[in-house]
């Protein structure tokens, strides 16, 4: 009876010795089950923590390059501004300078228009005196000379005799009624108008037909 005691603790003793390694194992099993997981989970919240942070950088970086356009938009619009401004003043500055060059005559010319005036009537006066002929034909060099020189310049006769009155180039000083002769017409030029280059340096003085 004893016997079959012994043996029965025996056994039991044996299957406990078999079971614990078993439970061992289970335990250390869990033990990195959860430790597993537990790393998973921090991989998993420090990936989405770092993709929150790429994304706004990204956000920032689209922010700077957007104002980065602006202030380049800015830029350009004062350069071209700047540019059509100098474009502007360079096209205005050559056309004063043209428009001087062109008329730079215009004062001298109005000046010496008198001058001719008075050689003109000196030529027109007849006389039988030698001497007179000659200073007329000293005055009447000097003339060509001046005329020759005027339309180097620019400044040419208005035509005038004979021709349709227009307001534009001529100045009505007197109105006669001539048989055969249309209305409107120029009958004399009681003094000549003269052009430079397009404009008008002086108007003809003129009688008109009524």
């Amino acid at each position: 009876m004893d016997e079959k005691k012994t043996e029965e603790k025996q056994t039991c003793e044996a299957a406990a010795e078999e079971t614990k390694p078993n439970v061992e194992a289970e335990a250390c099993e869990c033990e990195c089950h959860e430790k597993a997981e537990s790393c998973e989970c921090e991989c998993e919240h420090e990936g989405k923590g770092h993709g929150h942070g790429k994304k706004k950088e990204i956000e920032r970086l689209k922010a700077e390059n957007e104002d980065l356009r602006k202030e380049l938009d800015v830029a350009k619009n004062a350069y071209y501004k700047a540019y059509a401004d100098t474009e502007n003043a360079k096209r205005r500055l050559q056309q004063e300078f043209d428009t001087a060059n062109k008329y730079k005559m215009q004062s001298f010319g109005k000046e010496i228009l008198p001058v001719i005036d008075n050689l003109e009537r000196a030529l027109i006066v007849k006389s039988d005196s030698e001497d007179i002929k000659t200073y007329v034909k000293g005055f009447e060099m000097i003339y060509n000379q001046l005329i020759e020189l005027l339309k180097k310049e620019g400044i040419t006769e208005i035509e005038a005799s004979d021709k349709p009155f227009d307001p534009n180039f001529h100045q009505a000083l007197m109105q006669e009624s001539r048989e055969g002769v249309e209305s409107g017409m120029v009958l004399e030029v009681l003094q000549k108008g003269y052009m430079i280059k397009d404009r008008i340096l002086r108007p003809a003085l003129v009688k008109v037909s009524e």
